[in-house]
């Protein structure tokens, strides 16, 4: 049973709380976490991997593999869980994992994220040509920096050559946030926006524009958004949160594993960037009218699974 007292909160006190929760969880998990890397990894080796990155050792990408898992468990997978608990009571029940789905839409999820794809690329390469105001130049740097960093850090956690690293990876890349991700930003926070102002479309895209904020890419903020507001009304015509999770996992899943063939020499690096920059534009049109088509057929399967405002 649900705590009363969390059960009858207001939507801008159940945002609170839900970031107090997903703060103290990601403390309480990191924490756990640092004590467990101690044998595993040695004191001195873990301080001085934190304090000195290098991205050549093999130890540090280990050790940062582990806490992206870590990050990935504290911040969005195990926060929602409880807030789901002390909400409603069923964890199930209030993440929409307890409905019935047709196995068609998780086929058409599948489909969709292989059509989005180029419109995804040409979307991403507008936002890296985006510029901020003279003013806000050292900003702009920052984030270039960052942006580098993390592509860098992208690049070394991809190079593997094994199918054990493979598997690793899709654990780490696409598994745990399909789960996490879409258990925080649909089932909860889209959830607390959607009951805040009683209609779907504000709720799916204030959560996309949060969950694509979070990520702290500025580069990749648009079609982060756009994922997460497709991963948003999924949900929604489906009634099912398995749905988004399968296709987040699909979209992640085919990135790993695009990658890992790329690294072993089996397909061309350049079928990453199908879509993007002007030249493909008429790719990404063409992606674009897949994708209307099929969010369409997905809004026609809705039925009686359709979601309607708490």
């Amino acid at each position: 049973m649900a705590i009363k007292a969390f059960r009858g909160m207001p939507p801008f006190s159940q945002f609170l709380f839900t970031i107090f929760v997903v703060l103290v969880t990601f403390l309480i998990v990191f924490t756990l976490s640092m004590l467990i890397a101690i044998p595993i990894f040695g004191a001195d080796t873990l301080f001085s991997q934190f304090t000195n990155l290098d991205y050549t050792n093999p130890t540090t990408i280990n050790l940062l593999k582990y806490m992206q898992t870590v990050q990935s468990l504290g911040l969005f997978l195990i926060p929602p869980i409880i807030i789901a608990w002390l909400f409603s009571g069923s964890v199930k029940t209030y993440l929409h994992l307890n409905r019935d789905f047709k196995f068609n839409l998780v086929l058409l999820a599948f489909l969709l994220i292989i059509a989005v794809n180029p419109a995804i690329n040409f979307l991403g390469s507008v936002n890296e040509n985006m510029r901020l105001p003279e003013w806000m130049a050292g900003l702009e740097a920052k984030m270039k920096t960052m942006e580098e960093n993390a592509a860098l850090l992208l690049e070394k956690f991809m190079d593997v050559k094994t199918m054990g690293g493979l598997l690793f990876n899709l654990l780490m890349i696409a598994v745990i946030p399909a789960f996490g991700e879409e258990f925080l930003f649909r089932g909860v926070i889209q959830k607390i926006f959607t009951g805040w102002t009683c209609n779907h479309h504000w709720g799916i895209w204030i959560s996309a524009i949060l969950f694509s904020a979070l990520h702290m890419q500025f580069y990749g903020f648009i079609p982060r958004m756009f994922l997460g507001a497709l991963f948003g009304y999924m949900l929604v015509w489906s009634g099912s949160m398995w749905v988004p999770v399968f296709a987040h996992f699909f979209n992640n899943a085919i990135g790993v594993i695009g990658l890992f063939l790329i690294n072993k020499g089996t397909i061309k690096p350049e079928i990453e960037k199908i879509g993007s920059g002007t030249e493909q534009l008429p790719i990404a049109i063409i992606s674009i009218s897949l994708t209307i088509m099929l969010l369409y057929f997905i809004y026609k399967q809705k039925g009686k699974h359709l979601l309607l405002p708490d």
